[in-house]
């Protein structure tokens, strides 16, 4: 039959985990047969912890006797009443140790602070410090943090521009950063309202709506980093922008019409300057060619100078040697270069006689036709009423001097 049918009797019951069956009553303390091969009772392993306990904190341990002839058979130790604060202060401890313990990213650092009192900045890693004694702030020194501001202030002439602006930051001094001002994120944003003030307030209001925004940064960026370190604050200042500056709504029409001039303005002096650009190399180089062109007069009026000073020289060699000859060579050579560069026509009228006049430079040219009429009006006025003159004389004598002597005429030219 089962182990657990009904009728089979106290004796006969046997649970799978006991083996041989309770024996003894209330004294044989249970389970504790000579042949138990299973596992201890859960109510017997209870007590066993509660005895030593009680014997570790120095209350009753050991056995209890069986039945009615245990009376007072156990022993009494005295109880020893700082065990269980020992054993709390040790728990209590360890667990205060362990939470100790902590990781500093990379991107951060620990700054340590002993009662207070700045003790150490901790690098990353796992680090420990004890708690309640150190308080550790963690900082963030490779994040940008960013901080922007929009003002309207008042401008060196006297007029309102608005500036929106903008700065980004990192910690570079963790120790400053928490240390030294209460709130370095307001502190910054007070500088930099200060110092843009004061660079706009010594600023034409022109100068910052047009071509003066890159000043006015970098002015603003300088004085802005004096204004942190001397607060001592830890910042760092990456870049500052000027987002934009504008005048006020109620001029802004104003103010565009004269950017638009300026920037006319700018573009004609473009235009006129690409003109000089193009115009002044021009210029150069007619100026070279006509400073090369009077080099080339000059050598070539020097060369000419030189070869007549060497015909001179062998021409007064030759008059030396003839001088009659050389006298009338240069003579009759120096009339054809002046004659021949005439149509005049020259008449030897000191004697008397006909007047023959061969017109030569007619001839010259194929006008074999040509009548004295025509010779007539190349002559000069008076030299014609004389020339007349001396003809009618000369006819009314012809008659009675039939020899007489013939006029001789003299004529050059071309």
């Amino acid at each position: 039959m089962a182990w657990n049918e009904p009728g089979g009797g106290n004796g006969n019951q046997h649970d799978p985990w006991s083996g041989g069956g309770r024996r003894g009553g209330n004294g044989g303390g249970g389970n504790r047969g000579g042949d138990n091969q299973g596992p201890p009772d859960l109510d017997e392993a209870l007590k066993k912890f509660q005895d030593k306990l009680n014997g570790m904190l120095g209350g009753r341990g050991g056995k209890r006797g069986g039945g009615k002839g245990g009376g007072k058979g156990g022993g009494n130790r005295p109880r020893n009443t700082f065990a269980l604060p020992g054993l709390l202060i040790i728990i209590g401890l360890a667990v205060w140790a362990a939470s100790g313990f902590y990781l500093v990213d990379q991107s951060e650092r620990g700054v340590v602070l002993r009662f207070g009192k700045f003790q150490e900045v901790v690098t990353p890693g796992l680090q420990w410090n004890p708690p309640l004694i150190d308080d550790v702030r963690m900082v963030n020194v490779t994040r940008v943090r960013s901080v922007s501001q929009t003002q309207s202030m008042l401008t060196q002439d006297e007029n309102i521009v608005s500036v929106e602006i903008s700065a980004q930051y990192q910690v570079a001094a963790p120790r400053d950063y928490v240390l030294n001002v209460r709130d370095p994120e307001l502190s910054l944003e007070n500088a930099l309202d200060s110092a843009l003030r004061h660079v706009v307030g010594g600023t034409d209001m022109i100068d910052i709506l047009t071509s003066g925004r890159e000043i006015l940064g970098s002015a603003v960026t300088s004085r802005l980093q004096t204004y942190l370190d001397n607060y001592g604050t830890g910042i760092r200042l990456v870049t500052l922008n000027v987002e934009s500056t504008s005048p006020p709504d109620a001029v802004q029409d104003a103010f565009d019409d004269v950017i638009r001039a300026r920037e006319d303005r700018q573009r004609t002096i473009n235009q006129a300057m690409a003109y000089a650009n193009a115009i002044i190399p021009a210029a150069q180089g007619q100026a070279q060619r006509i400073v090369e062109q009077g080099q080339g007069y000059r050598e070539s009026v020097v060369a000419e100078a030189r070869g007549q000073a060497n015909r001179f020289t062998a021409l007064l060699t030759q008059y030396r040697n003839a001088p009659e000859v050389m006298r009338e060579r240069l003579y009759l050579d120096a009339i054809s270069e002046v004659l021949g560069q005439t149509n005049k026509v020259l008449v030897d009228v000191d004697q008397d006689g006909p007047l023959m006049v061969l017109p030569m430079d007619r001839i010259g040219r194929g006008l074999g036709t040509s009548t004295a009429a025509d010779a007539e009006n190349q002559l000069d006025p008076q030299v014609l009423e004389r020339i007349r003159a001396e003809s009618a004389n000369a006819a009314s004598n012809s008659s009675s001097n039939r020899n007489g002597r013939d006029t001789g005429i003299q004529r050059e030219g071309r």
